[in-house]
Order: structure tokens, then sequence, then C-alpha cells
């Protein structure tokens, strides 16, 4: 489970983050949804240790964001908005070569299947021949070699063709419901939102997204 507990950031004077608390359990969809600059992009970022928060506390699992950071890093698979893969090398050179940084050993047939179970076969095509859905698709694919518990996406399917939408919300989703993973991500896509997320957490007290996932049937916690 991810406990997070009152937690706060700023920067300068300008209060980001304040007195957050929330749960995740495995197997939860989790939904981040807020207008821009409410502190979506900066939590994800602090739950994937890349940012430290002012105050509050985190555990992942019972281990402490503070005092047990290589643990709790070693079950983080993040995955920014910006796309980061090599554009020049092959979707298997590209795979290869982040496998070599990963927490986890993986031979090139299961680096290959876990690309084909998200539909990416290109396999021995250059990253920068990609379409938008399919370079998006890579990206996870890197974040998910060493097998994650909980997996941060920051606006994963922003741009992309409605089959790639649709391709990786089924895919996280059954990440989520068949391995029991811990999912929560940002999307500004409230059709996907309502879909997808088994809670919604709206940050900032926002009434105008309040109002669209009011009829949505899902649980909304508004922090």
């Amino acid at each position: 489970m991810l406990d997070v507990q009152a937690l706060a950031k700023s920067y300068d004077e300008n209060h980001i983050l304040h007195n957050l608390s929330f749960t995740v359990n495995p197997g939860e969809v989790i939904g981040l949804v807020g207008e821009n600059g409410a502190g979506k992009s900066t939590l994800l970022r602090i739950l994937a240790t890349i940012d430290k928060p002012d105050n509050g506390s985190i555990k992942l699992f019972n281990f402490s964001y503070e005092t047990k950071r290589k643990n709790v890093r070693k079950s983080i698979g993040y995955v920014p908005q910006d796309i980061a893969i090599w554009e020049e090398l092959s979707v298997k050179e590209n795979m290869l070569f982040f496998e070599k940084l990963s927490y986890a050993s993986k031979s090139e047939s299961q680096l290959r299947e876990l690309c084909l179970e998200m539909n990416l076969d290109k396999w021995y095509e250059q990253a920068k021949t990609l379409s938008g859905g399919m370079k998006r698709k890579l990206n996870m694919a890197i974040t998910l070699i060493h097998d994650p518990n909980l997996l941060l996406l920051d606006e994963p399917t922003v741009g992309i063709d409605l089959k790639s939408k649709k391709e990786i919300g089924s895919y996280l989703w059954k990440q989520a419901k068949e391995h029991n993973k811990m999912i929560v991500y940002t999307s500004h896509d409230m059709d996907e939102i309502k879909e997808l997320c088994d809670r919604i957490i709206c940050i900032g007290h926002d009434p105008f997204y309040e109002g669209i996932l009011a009829k949505s049937g899902k649980e909304i916690i508004s922090i």
C-alpha cells in the first residue's frame, strides 16, 4: 500500500501542495485531476522520489521514503510527460540499453514480450520513425522492465490517437486488476479518467472538475 500523510510542498511563497493525505491499495487505479499548476506533476515527482516534500510522510509497503529511499525506488515505475527514449536507436536497442540500467535482469525475449503485450510490434524500427502512440508505449515499456509495484504516469496518453489511447488504458487496467499493481496517473481526458479509474483525486477543490466527475459513480477525493 502507498500511504501519504499530510504532504506539503512550496516553491518560495507559492504553496503547491498543502496537507495532502490519501492511500492507494494494490489493484487500484487512481486518477489525479485539477487545473494546470494545481500540483499534479509535483505530486507525482515527489511520489517518484525525484523531489522531496517540505512536510509530511510517505510509505510504500511500510518502507519510509525518508529512511528507505533505495528500497522504495526499486518498487516504482515513473513515466514523465516528456518522452525519454533514444530516437536514433531501434525499439530493441532501446529496451536492451535500458535493461542494463534497470533493477532487474531480463532476456531479449522477455523484453520483446513486454512490448508485444502493449501492442508494440515495431521491434527493429528506429524510435524516431514510430508514431506518437508507439513512442508512448515504448516509454512505458522501458519503465516496466523491472516490474514495479507502483506505476506513476504523467499524462501517458496525451497527444496520441484514440486506438493507442485505448490500448494503453486497457494495458494499465490489466496491470492493476490482474497483476495487483498500484497505478496513479494524471490526465485532462475526463472520459478516460471516468472509464479507467477506481477513485479520483481532485487537487485544489476545483468545482469545475468536481462537477464533471460528480455523475461518474466513482469516489472523488478533493484535497
